[in-house]
């Protein structure tokens, strides 16, 4: 019998594959998690085939065990506020005035329509929680640079990249981005929740019974066909997401400076001179991560960005490559 040789998952799959085609028949190959968990082991046989066959399907195997948690009522299996609560949420956030958010869709000369955007929030953005009082003027913000983008470089296709989808409310702002500029495109979307499985959302839409995403966003089932949503780790996932351009990206996944630069630097990569990416979060106090990363960004030259504070808890940022 030959050697025996362990792969990590942290591999990418062309060196798993590039480690079983180029082992000598009869070699042993075991393939396993950081931490040392094991779960496949086999023989590499003359079948190269065959082998890359099974090494995906484990993969996938386990991709959907570390994905699991996600599957199991992420917000709770119980209604978190009456829909009087819900709506009082809502009422206070709607009432939020934003002047410099105003000032930035002055600028770009493109407005979004108040009525529908504060339908979709009350469905998709209020939520009951402690930490941070909600807001939603990044729908705005989102909406107004992108179809400033697509006007200023007379785009007729546009692929947006997005990680952090939550319950959809910014892919659809960006999703009638398009519908508006009168554009074809797609906005691809990441997160580790489900679409398709029935769930509490901690929303208003609870108090009618649990909902797949996409029951909750089927008043705008028009917008959703041109958004593709996919499930799993932006990390694992946005690297390996087959567009060869990107000319808007959203970044509002995981809020580490380690992780917001992975995903940059996997959009940059597809990027060319004037697409942009924007940066949720970009809060000192509350996530330094994000504004580490940001900075960084800046330093390295490729692209120029401008921040927005309009809080002490809100602040964004968006990077346009040189």
């Amino acid at each position: 019998m030959g050697d025996s040789r362990w792969l990590s998952l942290d591999s990418s799959p062309r060196t798993w594959w590039t480690e079983i085609a180029t082992a000598p028949e009869g070699d042993a190959v075991s393939i396993g998690a950081s931490g040392g968990l094991f779960f496949f082991g086999g023989y590499v046989e003359s079948a190269k085939a065959k082998a890359y066959e099974v090494l995906y399907g484990a993969r996938a195997w386990l991709g959907k065990r570390l994905d699991a948690r996600w599957e199991n009522d992420p917000f709770g299996s119980s209604i978190r506020a009456s829909r009087e609560e819900y709506l009082q949420l809502f009422s206070e956030a709607k009432s939020q005035a934003y002047p410099e958010v105003d000032a930035t869709e002055k600028e770009m000369g493109l407005y979004l329509n108040r009525e529908w955007l504060d339908d979709l929030a009350l469905h998709t953005q209020i939520v009951k929680k402690k930490e941070t009082k909600l807001a939603y003027p990044h729908g705005r913000l989102l909406y107004s640079i992108l179809r400033r983008e697509i006007a200023d470089r007379g785009l007729d296709h546009v692929t947006v990249l997005e990680t952090g989808t939550a319950r959809g409310f910014s892919a659809l702002c960006m999703a009638k981005a398009l519908s508006d500029s009168g554009v074809s495109g797609a906005i691809v979307t990441i997160d580790v929740l489900p679409h398709l499985k029935p769930q509490i959302w901690n929303c208003i839409d609870d108090h009618e019974g649990r909902k797949t995403r996409a029951d909750l966003l089927s008043p705008w089932s028009s917008l959703t066909r041109s958004v593709l949503f996919l499930q799993g780790d932006t990390l694992r996932l946005v690297e390996r997401v087959g567009l060869p351009r990107i000319n808007f990206a959203f970044l509002d996944a995981q809020h580490t400076r380690k992780s917001v630069l992975a995903e940059f630097n996997a959009v940059a990569s597809r990027q060319l001179s004037g697409d942009i990416v924007f940066f949720d979060d970009v809060t000192p106090d509350l996530f330094p991560g994000v504004v580490d990363a940001v900075n960084e960004i800046e330093l390295r030259g490729d692209y120029a960005v401008r921040r927005l504070s309009i809080s002490a808890q809100r602040a964004y940022a968006w990077a346009t490559r040189r």
